[in-house]
């Protein structure tokens, strides 16, 4: 018989050498020390250390899930790094891989602890592991303390996430308890002493009932009634279709028009002669050739050159260089010789196309700098353009400055005054506001439909993930300005959709399950 338990413990040297190994460092059997269930696992270093680990796979976990639904706001972070440091890269992806390693560490650290639990191995984390236990906790920290200070509004995201994702973050939870439930109950049920077997189960229990209970405080506007689903948003091309041809040129519009876009936004600066021309940015410098036929002229403001200049520019080289975009194909042959011969586009241009395409126009219009010569009539030098040179139908235009509304509405009635924020719906009225044109992120489900009932449409901006689009299309938006409607277009239906009674019985199913499991484990 003794013989027989010295062959059974030898048996199982081999997993727990590895565990032990990776874990501490300790891969001979004299290095270790066993521990009865029920009895403290560790010294009283080890002990207070282990909380930091769980903390560090926490905070981790929260970084890594908030920066992944962050991509849909991926190129902001990248453009504001752009602005600070000079020079173009995806600063973005480069964040998602670290977090990603960084989890995956302290997660194996994580497991590989529990194992050691659940086999009465005593718990002695090696002092380089420490060192990055302390690593991990510290990025994780300072990147959300940092995020929150510079882009607070991403957590807006993180909470229209939820929306999307809870029902699944939920089943995932119940996992990891049914997964813990055997060092618990392993532990539980051998001690002799009633105060630490309450200490183990007490807060297991807690937990597990929370998570149980948790769905009925759940909220998804994408958990509805079969019929009651709207009509898919309209699609917006944000700059034309940026992640295909470079952005506020030709080519960015006609890949819109050719993906089947409803409408185009860009934005519109006046050149120093009157000429509106198409740029996003202050400067030329991201978007142009500016550094190598002006490059002493990088940081001055794109209206102080005259069309002359800028029509010489050129305005796609650009693209292909930096890729703007993590998720961008390669382009054909074609394409990128086209891409290559871009120049900064003309209002009156890109007007007439939209108008030739009946899409509908919405743009950004910058007021020139001081001492500007159109500083005081930027306005009516846009409206000129628009009602004179342009010929587009005046319901295409999606008329967005609030400056002079009255004016604008006085001279050219038939456009579509649009509103870039909430307000009462009586002063919208008031001043023949049809349609909003909001951030996505002040997404409320219960305002677009109030806006609605006002014959009030609502545009989400910038709108590029699938989940976030089928958020935005089970909440009503009327319609969405994206960089990927190319993507987007090819959805029949939102994302994550489901009736009450499909998500009651997955919910009932998850959680008579996971009871059924844990009560299995722990009669064992």
């Amino acid at each position: 018989v003794v013989r027989r338990r010295l062959l059974q413990r030898y048996e199982h040297q081999p997993f727990i050498s590895c565990l032990a190994g990776f874990y501490s460092c300790r891969w001979k059997r004299y290095q270790r020390r066993r521990t009865e269930p029920g009895k403290c696992c560790c010294k009283t270093r080890e002990c207070m250390f282990f909380p930091l680990l769980v903390g560090a796979f926490c905070f981790s976990l929260v970084f890594l899930y908030m920066w992944g639904e962050a991509k849909n706001d991926y190129n902001n972070f990248d453009w504001y790094n752009y602005g600070n440091l000079g020079f173009w890269f995806l600063w973005s992806v480069v964040l998602l891989i670290v977090a990603a390693i960084l989890f995956m560490y302290i997660t194996l650290l994580l497991v590989l602890a529990m194992c050691l639990l659940a086999e009465g191995q005593q718990l002695y984390l090696h002092w380089s592991h420490k060192i990055g236990t302390f690593l991990v906790l510290g990025f994780s920290i300072t990147a959300l303390f940092i995020l929150s200070v510079l882009w607070g509004d991403q957590w807006k995201t993180v909470r229209l996430s939820f929306q999307i994702t809870a029902p699944y973050l939920h089943i995932a939870a119940i996992t990891i308890m049914v997964l813990l439930s055997w060092p618990v109950a392993l532990h539980a049920i051998r001690t002799d002493k009633k105060v630490v077997q309450v200490i183990i189960v007490g807060p297991y229990l807690a937990i597990l009932l929370f998570l149980f209970l948790i769905p009925l405080g759940m909220y998804s506007p994408c958990i509805r009634e079969v019929g009651t689903l709207g009509p898919k948003p309209a699609l917006i091309g944000h700059r034309g279709a940026p992640m295909l041809a470079p952005e506020n040129t030709e080519m960015s519009f006609q890949k819109t028009i050719e993906h089947g876009g409803d409408g185009l936004e860009t934005d519109v600066t006046i050149s120093y002669d009157g000429v509106p021309f198409l740029m996003h940015d202050s400067t030329l410098r991201r978007t142009t050739n500016i550094g190598e036929l002006y490059p002493n002229e990088t940081a001055q403001n794109a209206a102080l050159f005259s069309w002359d200049t800028l029509k010489e520019l050129n305005a796609g080289t650009w693209f292909l260089k930096n890729k703007p975009f993590s998720g961008m194909g390669s382009l054909s042959r074609a394409d990128q010789n086209q891409a290559m011969n871009q120049s900064i586009y003309k209002l009156s241009n890109f007007l007439q196309l939209a108008d030739s395409q009946n899409k509908l126009v919405i743009f950004d219009l910058y007021r020139p700098p001081e001492k500007h010569p159109y500083r005081n009539s930027w306005i009516n030098r846009t409206l000129e353009v628009i009602l004179n040179e342009s010929g587009i139908k005046p319901h295409l235009v999606l008329w967005l400055e609030n400056d002079m509304r009255s004016f604008v509405q006085s001279v050219a009635p038939g456009f579509q005054q649009t509103m870039g924020s909430k307000a009462p719906v009586e002063d919208l009225l008031m001043d023949n506001i049809v349609k909003l044109n909001l951030a996505y992120t002040e997404m409320s489900s219960e305002d677009i439909r109030q806006y609605a009932e006002a014959n009030i449409t609502t545009n989400l901006y910038v709108i590029n993930e699938p989940w976030l689009f089928s958020l935005a299309w089970c909440s009503g938006a009327h319609s969405v300005t994206t960089n990927t409607v190319h993507v987007l277009k090819n959805l029949s239906q939102p994302l994550f959709l489901m009736t009450p009674q499909q998500y009651t019985i997955m919910w009932i199913l998850t959680d008579v399950t996971s009871v059924l499991l844990i009560s299995l484990i722990f009669a064992l």
